[in-house]
């Protein structure tokens, strides 16, 4: 197989196993994790960072993690791009190769990407019998499927809907302008302040507010885990009505206690002695 019949073929059996259909994916970081069980985190990283995937052998547990950004198609890309990775087990070293080729474990976690985000048949479907599309299709496209230019108009190639000279040009447009130009510049400008902000894995997050509720962990430290104020976050509780429990305190029966003998003959021999310790007791006087 080519690294794109590969990375098409994953695609699809992902989303059959996962029974996601044909249909755009919604909230991609929520279906990873749920589908696979994998952390995700949205994080603050470098202009230059996009993503990557971390796995631990021992433990087998994995990790990914994306770059906050204003551009959401690439976030969604980058997400399934790693995703593809980890159903491929391209695990390396850290120090191993060359990181600006585009080898074939590259081009195959991008057709990954590619398919996983807009199938062809959820395409076909979605533009029916048309035999052109203008640039308001490509539009509507990469709206419905909240992908770029550049991977909407490569899917419009492969399915026969446009010619390479139209997938060249429309891979140079921006999303904004074409969200501006076609009427979607709100929704886009809600997909961007959604993709610029940090985001805790899920089951980290949850598993640190049970122990919030359970009173072994501070306000503090999910705050920190969300990047977000202690105060924003005790508002945020207030309204969902998660506090920490209270336990009773247990006080003790007296009829439980145990027995405790206490010998008093020390004290009474000093009693008798009159508590003579080398001075003279003080005389009695009268009050009145």
């Amino acid at each position: 197989m080519t690294a794109e019949t590969e990375g098409r073929t994953s695609a699809a059996r992902f989303r059959r196993d996962h029974h996601l259909g044909v249909q755009p994916l919604g909230d991609l970081v929520a279906i990873i994790e749920q589908a696979t069980g994998i952390d995700v985190a949205v994080l603050d990283v470098g202009p230059d960072e996009h993503g990557l995937t971390m796995r631990d052998p021992a433990r087998g547990t994995i990790f990914i993690g994306v770059a906050r950004t204003r551009n959401p198609m690439r976030q969604r890309s980058t997400l399934a791009h790693e995703l593809g990775h980890v159903l491929f087990e391209d695990w390396a070293d850290s120090d191993a190769g060359d990181w600006s080729d585009r080898d074939p474990a590259e081009i195959r976690a991008d057709a990954f990407a590619r398919h996983l985000l807009i199938p062809v048949e959820g395409l076909r479907d979605f533009i029916g019998q048309r035999s052109t599309v203008a640039e308001s299709g490509l539009s509507a496209v990469m709206q419905r499927f909240l992908v770029s230019p550049q991977i909407a108009a490569i899917a419009l190639r492969e399915t026969g809907y446009i010619d390479e000279a139209t997938k060249q040009n429309w891979m140079m447009l921006s999303t904004p302008r074409l969200a501006a130009r076609f009427g979607w510049a709100d929704q886009y400008q809600v997909l961007q302040a959604s993709s610029d902000r940090r985001r805790a894995p899920q089951r980290l997050l949850a598993r640190a507010i049970a122990g919030y509720v359970e009173g072994v962990l501070p306000a503090q430290a999910i705050a920190t885990l969300r990047g977000i104020s202690v105060e924003a976050l005790m508002d945020e509780f207030g309204e969902a009505g998660v506090t920490p429990r209270e336990r009773p305190i247990a006080w003790a029966d007296p009829g439980e206690l145990p027995d405790v003998e206490v010998d008093l003959a020390a004290l009474d021999a000093d009693l008798a002695s009159g508590g003579d310790d080398g001075q003279d007791a003080a005389e009695p006087r009268d009050v009145r």
